[in-house]
């Protein structure tokens, strides 16, 4: 199993990128029960691997060589599926490849497969992909979290060394809590969206899987960058990586986790005294508007999803099915989107329908600026904000068959996104029954750099 990318051995002789991939594929292959992968690019896998090997031989190793790489099946990779993990794109494969992937290939990485994910990245848990849930590796009975679930235990599990995931709403950063790995959702516009399959295109954003900060920084710098090819991609110089010396940290009162599990608590009064370790300045800080995070993030989210997937007709993109009374569309639409699917297009055409767009979708957006603009006021007096990630560690499958107590798992993760900022979630130790406990870190549009380097911090006084 391979849990951290040191490739100095490659470069020594001492270990080959082919070895590696091939435990890799081998890890992957004896751990199949976990769910993790959709589809398995052993060739292709092990062809990079030989390339890398002639490479390093020859003096030439590109800056992420050899490294091991899973992609969640919402990002395009040519010649390989992109289902999304849905009925309505099965067997469909891309002719290009997103700008990440092209990125990452130019700097020498190997594509170990696609991994399983929430269909069309709708989800909290991994158990709404049409073709079998995620497993978390700390408890077979209970979710990695989602909607990047796959991706999340890929990385725990040692399958890969980083994995590409989406996070729309905590797509990353929830499922990293529960399988015990860094997640990092970045600022919306600094990685490339051409290629990732949209939910909500104001809100998606692709970020990362990792065990180590190292990896993270070393494959953020790869991927981050302008795209003419996105609209939304921003122009922005990086930040340098330095530790701040005194850094001023915002937290959330620990009086607003009514509802959390105590061992979350627990948890978070220690983080907040780590962080007090390091030299930080801490304060309470309660964020107006935080009340209306939930509500506003899924009025946006499911608004933008009911557009986005209408391209899904069952005539120019999708599964097409046969219907007696010639309605294509219905037909189609029924078999090959999924319940949750279905249940997040009918209230965002709710919300954008004649005479309730404007109590619904105008308000929301006018309620995400005031979020945006909490945030900003926050920021302008601390260089980071601390919560929790989730208010409870990795839940058991099956155990939430209510929608709404499904969508409350996000509740500390969906504000980042509604406000454009960067957001990391890292391990931080366990509860009472060994499952992994995560915290959140949250900062300024382009403080990425920033977060990674406290999370770095944070790491190496444990």
């Amino acid at each position: 199993m391979i849990y951290s990318s040191d490739r100095s051995s490659f470069m020594e002789g001492r270990s080959s990128a082919s070895e590696r991939c091939a435990e890799a594929l081998d890890t992957i292959n004896a751990k199949a029960e976990l769910g993790a992968f959709l589809h398995v690019n052993s060739e292709g896998a092990r062809s990079a691997a030989a390339t890398s090997d002639e490479r390093f031989a020859a003096g030439l190793a590109r800056p992420l060589e050899g490294l091991i790489v899973g992609v969640k099946d919402n990002i395009s990779v040519v010649g390989q599926p992109l289902t999304c993990a849905s009925k309505m794109l099965d067997g469909f494969r891309p002719l290009y490849n997103a700008t990440v992937i092209e990125r990452l290939s130019d700097a020498g990485a190997i594509f170990v497969g696609k991994t399983n994910m929430d269909e069309f990245a709708m989800g909290s848990s991994n158990e709404t992909s049409a073709f079998g849930p995620v497993r978390n590796s700390y408890d077979h009975e209970r979710v990695p979290g989602g909607s990047s679930g796959g991706s999340a235990v890929a990385v725990a599990s040692g399958m890969c060394h980083v994995a590409l995931g989406s996070d729309t709403g905590g797509s990353i950063r929830q499922p990293a809590a529960f399988c015990g790995v860094y997640g990092l959702k970045p600022t919306y516009g600094r990685v490339s969206r051409y290629g990732l399959v949209a939910f909500a295109s104001s809100l998606d954003q692709i970020g990362l899987f990792s065990n180590t900060i190292d990896d993270m920084q070393e494959v953020f710098r790869v991927i981050d960058g302008h795209d003419p090819l996105d609209a939304t991609s921003v122009h922005h110089a990086a930040e340098s990586a330095a530790e701040l010396a005194a850094p001023r940290i915002a937290a959330l009162p620990l009086s607003r986790l009514d509802g959390c599990a105590p061992e979350i608590v627990d948890a978070y009064a220690a983080f907040r005294e780590r962080l007090v370790g390091l030299g930080a300045t801490v304060d309470d800080v309660d964020l107006p508007h935080s009340e209306l995070w939930i509500p506003t993030y899924f009025i946006l989210a499911t608004a933008e999803a009911s557009s986005n997937l209408a391209r899904f007709d069952g005539v120019r993109y999708g599964l097409r099915a046969e219907a007696e009374d010639g309605d294509i569309t219905t037909a189609s639409r029924s078999a090959g989107f999924g319940t949750e699917v279905q249940r997040r297009i009918m209230l965002g055409t709710f919300s954008l329908s004649k005479g309730y767009g404007e109590a619904y979708y105008t308000k929301a957006q006018q309620t995400r600026r005031l979020i945006r603009e909490a945030y900003d006021r926050t920021f302008e007096s601390y260089d980071a904000f601390a919560l929790p990630t989730t208010p409870t560690t990795a839940f058991r499958l099956g155990e939430k068959s209510d929608p709404v107590s499904m969508w409350l798992s996000d509740y500390f993760t969906v504000s980042a996104n509604i406000a454009g900022i960067p957001a990391l979630s890292l391990p931080f130790g366990h509860d009472s029954s060994g499952l992994p406990i995560g915290m959140q870190l949250q900062g300024p549009m382009f403080s990425d750099e920033r977060l990674m380097s406290l999370a770095k911090g944070l790491a190496a006084s444990a």
